[in-house]
């Protein structure tokens, strides 16, 4: 009997309640899915170039990816519990990531500190600039808390583009 209860409850779908029409919940998802991915790589990268940086400016490069890249994965569970709060579900393994990003991988054996840099930049500035999409469908659906965590996430993302800009302006 307690098997069959458990059975139960294992093939029920996901539907977590929410007053958004079901269009907007599964458009919503679909972005915050590719925001989701689009986080792991940045955060990936910015680890990665962390990890490989060299140079005369090594400590200062290393420290400032770690903390940019602390505040990127900080993201990751704020995205993926939002997009079930709403409804939706959220990316369920690393293949799925890897299909939904559009952040390019770079897995050279070399990089130089400029270029990483300036990647890093470029990856940033596309990820802001898909967050003011996202929170424009949020305008549009009304979803306030959504929204609420993109501006805070915008501000920071423009913040890591700010710094990484005015460094590379430098090497």
């Amino acid at each position: 009997m307690k098997y069959e209860i458990a059975r139960g409850i294992r093939s029920t779908p996901l539907l977590t309640p929410s007053d958004f029409p079901p269009a907007d919940i599964s458009n919503l998802s679909a972005e915050l899915r590719v925001l989701l991915a689009d986080v792991f790589a940045i955060y990936l990268k910015t680890k990665n170039f962390h990890w490989h940086m060299s140079g005369p400016n090594f400590r200062d490069y290393h420290l400032l990816l770690d903390e940019q890249s602390e505040q990127i994965f900080a993201m990751v569970d704020d995205v993926a519990e939002r997009t079930r709060k709403i409804g939706g579900t959220s990316v369920r393994s690393v293949g799925q990531l890897a299909r939904l990003q559009r952040v390019l991988d770079n897995d050279a054996d070399f990089v130089t500190p400029k270029d990483m840099l300036a990647e890093l930049h470029e990856d940033n500035r596309q990820l802001v600039k898909s967050m003011r999409v996202i929170h424009q469908l949020c305008d549009e659906i009304g979803d306030v808390a959504t929204a609420s965590l993109l501006e805070n996430w915008i501000d920071e993302g423009e913040r890591r583009v700010w710094f990484l800009f005015e460094i590379c302006r430098n090497i």
